[in-house]
């Protein structure tokens, strides 16, 4: 596999390094969500686990990709060759596929349950909601794997301190341009449409339910559209991120190279702009989970006590416990 030209020449960003605070609040926020959520795992609903999966897609992403791009970010050029390109690649295909699939199935799954009674509509077990989270994962590591194969390729992007599927390459070879359709149609397009009808389609029950949800299970009601709200905000908010790195990658297969290309700055900030699809998921569920604000307390105390164990508050409960 051919990455000549990843170690880009150094170039001018003049005398300001933007600092990059997306990977910090992407790996706290999301390490606190999965820490809650591992103190109380047999008190997850299976849909839950999708929630979990998007948390561990976007701590994934943080850890083993941001290091490095900021890293080159500041060095001003890629760090560590072909080796690091292509690393940085694989990882990115596996989390972002991941991430858009998980919330795909999100859709659907809250699309089922929405505007049935609790106990006798449409139930998931954890069961199959665990072998749906197995298969996006398989489903992912097949597309990462491709470029490995021979069925397009990864490169650096335009702007120097990152890599990704080889959008420029668009036009070389059948190989390649056959993989990055077929990569835009099946873990882009699709995954987005089932994303859109999915939503519209719980707008629409939850429109039609509207009036009998109210009057036999108000608060059954009320809660289903706060959860459906959350996943709502969710799944547009990385739809929205990603965009205009969706927009500028399809624009550089067809724009490769002369005066039609972009300044690398302009290039890079649909990338920044991508990252934050990380970082802002914990806020929706300190917003709407009540249970998640609830833990966050009780991680807080329980950290506390661990510094002052003879703090004669640990234990406590109600404002005792809190003043520790």
């Amino acid at each position: 596999m051919d990455f000549a030209g990843v170690p880009s020449p150094r170039m001018d960003w003049g005398s300001t390094n933007l600092p990059d605070a997306w990977p910090v609040l992407s790996v706290l926020g999301n390490a606190a969500f999965l820490l809650t959520s591992a103190l109380r795992p047999t008190q997850l609903k299976a849909p839950e686990l999708l929630t979990v999966n998007l948390a561990v897609t976007d701590i994934g992403m943080a850890l083993s990709m941001y290091p490095l791009s900021i890293a080159s970010f500041f060095n001003h050029a890629w760090i560590g060759g072909n080796s690091s390109c292509l690393y940085y690649g694989l990882m990115g295909m596996i989390f972002s596929t991941a991430s858009i699939m998980t919330l795909a199935v999100m859709g659907l799954v809250r699309y089922l349950v929405t505007g049935n009674p609790p106990k006798t509509g449409n139930k998931f077990q954890r069961r199959t909601i665990t072998m749906v989270i197995s298969v996006i994962w398989l489903y992912s590591g097949l597309w990462a794997v491709f470029p490995l194969l021979g069925w397009g390729g990864y490169g650096p992007e335009p702007f120097g301190v990152a890599c990704s599927v080889d959008w420029a390459s668009y036009q070389d070879s059948l190989s390649r341009s056959t993989f990055i359709m077929s990569l835009s149609i099946l873990c882009t397009f699709i995954p987005c449409l089932v994303i859109l009808f999915s939503y519209f389609g719980i707008a629409w029950k939850l429109h039609k339910a509207y009036q009998a949800i109210q009057s036999s299970d108000f608060n059954y009601g009320h809660i289903e559209r706060k959860v459906t709200l959350m996943a709502v905000l969710i799944s547009s908010g990385f739809i929205v991120a990603w965009s205009p790195y969706v927009v500028l990658s399809f624009w550089s297969m067809f724009h490769t190279k002369g005066k039609d290309s972009l300044a690398p700055v302009v290039s890079l900030l649909p990338c920044l702009f991508a990252k934050g699809s990380t970082a802002y998921n914990p806020f929706i569920y300190y917003i709407f989970r009540r249970t998640f604000r609830r833990e966050l307390r009780q991680l807080q105390v329980l950290i506390c006590c661990s510094e002052q164990p003879d703090s004669p508050s640990c234990g406590e409960t109600g404002e005792e416990g809190r003043q520790c």
